[in-house]
């Protein structure tokens, strides 16, 4: 029990073990870095699970290090200073936190820039910070793997866009290929000549350029950056949309357009206020949007999702072999919460074997949620009781999970609220649960009454709880109690036990060997049947078994559960 699930030759089948605690990623178990932008200046320490990493700490300042760069050829004086007081603090902050050196990189006001040699220079001096100033083509690479981060083995096109410029970058196969980048940020278009109208020409013009280079590209479109992530959350206040979560947010071509249209047409200051966008980047929102409505038209998405992940997340991802970039995020996640965080570290595996079978058909991108579930089915065992399924709903769906979908996130979290409670009578899940439909709403509420269930028959460790039979087809669920685990099944498992095939309107049996040897079989509906094999007592989920062994009548069929 010291917290670290020990390594089994066959943990998850497809799954594999868990990689967390291996020597190449503790050594990126805390890693700083520090991204110096055209428009802020960001300093990230990114914390346990590497392949999923938390965020431990996370300061920005908005520096606007680009601003008035279109006509000076400089970089902004007071921009600059306020950037170099920000780059002194992270020194100091990364040496509290013993994560010295941190790894810095600079983008294209640095790049650009006449001073920007000059201002690299006075970083070093004064901070001992390396500050790597690298190209768009770089750029672009390490924002993809950001994306790679969040998405393992994802395809479509890549696209950041910064203070000064926007990167495009194309992945697929979990790779990084074609990649561009132009001077086509709101910083930059902000001073353009010609208004709207030379600016909209300069758009369109830069982006065939861009197009021509990059090739089709009507995949998914992956957006990285502020202002898209502006431009998002402005769309879901427009939508009513319920998860304000804006990693994995969808959009499609028509609502960027109609986004667009909102943002020109609203008050800026009403809007941001109702969106929560600081004013700062509201200021360059619409800039942004126009520069989308073009991207849209020019690539032809299929659709579109933001990526809260991006350089700064690439430049971790860069450090990381190839063997723990290939992991799920999410798995590698949850197995580091509940070697933290549960109470019995490693049984989470031991109720996912128990409960499969009622998900023997579910395709692999369910049974990774059921997997996920399992995980994470006793790690908020601190909170009050009042309050814990409410809790493992809300970190659910508000957690900085990667390789997760919003509709994965509600089924996540509505499995983990009927582990601790039968139901759900609370009005403020409605709108999330919208996100997903009846036979998914169903089935997470099975998952969590079976982890409910499950959760009662704790054995010693690694020893079986037993074995749960599901015909579907008859609506039969079995239940086939090991000799060990027997006395755990107490009043309250056979009431979780009884809720469970309640949920899922079935027939319920139970069957408890008296000696050791196969189990004997049963007779009754959807039964196999009867064998002389070995003695069982049978009986029904709202009956409790004798304490001591008796001898067994007859196998008989037992009531619906």
């Amino acid at each position: 029990m010291d917290g670290t699930p020990e390594p089994q030759p066959h943990d998850w089948g497809p799954f594999g073990r868990p990689l967390f605690n291996d020597a190449s990623s503790r050594a990126l178990s805390r890693v700083g870095v520090v991204d110096v932008g055209s428009n802020s200046v960001r300093l990230m320490v990114f914390d346990g699970a590497a392949r999923s990493p938390a965020y431990f700490y996370n300061e920005k300042i908005m520096c606007a290090l680009g601003a008035g760069m279109s006509k000076t050829g400089m970089l902004n004086p007071e921009g600059r200073m306020r950037a170099l007081a920000a780059m002194r603090r992270f020194r100091h902050l990364a040496d509290g936190m013993g994560i010295s050196p941190l790894t810095a990189v600079a983008t294209a006001a640095v790049r650009e820039a006449t001073d920007g040699p000059e201002f690299r220079a006075e970083v070093e001096s004064e901070t001992g910070i390396q500050l790597w100033v690298i190209d768009g083509e770089e750029e672009a690479r390490l924002s993809a793997q950001g994306v790679l981060l969040g998405w393992p083995g994802s395809y479509g096109l890549v696209c950041d866009m910064g203070g000064s410029s926007m990167e495009l970058a194309e992945i697929s196969g979990g790779r990084v290929g074609r990649r561009i980048s132009a001077q086509i940020g709101p910083l930059k278009l902000s001073g353009m000549k010609g208004g709207k109208k030379g600016r909209k020409a300069f758009i369109k013009q830069t982006l065939s350029d861009m197009a021509g280079h990059m090739g089709p590209q009507k995949n998914r479109l992956f957006l990285v950056g502020g202002s898209w992530r502006a431009f998002a959350r402005i769309d879901m206040e427009r939508r009513g949309y319920p998860l304000h979560v804006l990693h994995e947010y969808r959009m499609s071509p028509a609502a960027i357009r109609e986004t667009a249209k909102y943002i020109a047409d609203s008050d800026p200051d009403a809007l941001r206020a109702r969106a929560s966008v600081s004013s700062s980047r509201m200021a360059l929102v619409p800039l942004a949007a126009e520069v989308l409505k073009q991207v849209v038209k020019t690539f032809h998405p299929r659709d579109i999702a933001i990526s809260s992940y991006g350089i700064r997340e690439g430049m971790l991802y860069e450090q990381m072999p190839q063997q723990l970039r290939d992991r799920d995020p999410l798995i590698e996640s949850c197995t580091y919460a509940e070697a933290k965080d549960a109470r019995l570290p490693g049984f989470g595996r031991t109720l996912y074997t128990f409960i499969r079978p009622l998900f023997k058909s579910a395709p692999d991108h369910r049974r990774r949620i059921v997997k996920a579930a399992c995980l994470l089915h006793d790690v908020s065992w601190r909170a009050h009781p009042d309050y814990r399924a409410e809790d493992c709903f809300d970190n659910a769906t508000r957690a900085n999970l990667g390789g997760l979908k919003h509709s994965e996130r509600v089924f996540l979290g509505l499995a983990l609220l009927h582990r601790y409670s039968n139901k759900r009578a609370n009005a403020r899940f409605a709108p999330l649960v919208s996100l997903i439909d009846e036979a998914s709403l169903h089935q997470a509420e099975v998952l969590g009454k079976a982890m409910r269930f499950g959760a009662m028959l704790w054995p010693q460790k690694d020893a079986s709880p037993g074995e749960l039979r599901w015909f579907p087809k008859k609506k039969h669920l079995e239940l086939r109690l090991t000799p060990e685990v027997e006395p755990l099944f107490g009043e309250v498992a056979q009431t979780r036990f009884q809720s469970l095939a309640a949920t899922l309107d079935a027939q319920s049996r139970v069957i408890v060997p008296l000696t050791a040897g196969p189990f004997c079989g049963l007779t009754g509906t959807g039964a196999p049947p009867p064998s002389s094999a070995a003695p069982a007592r049978i009986f029904t989920a709202r009956s409790r078994p004798p304490a001591a062994p008796v001898a067994a009548p007859a196998p008989r069929a037992c009531g619906a559960g």
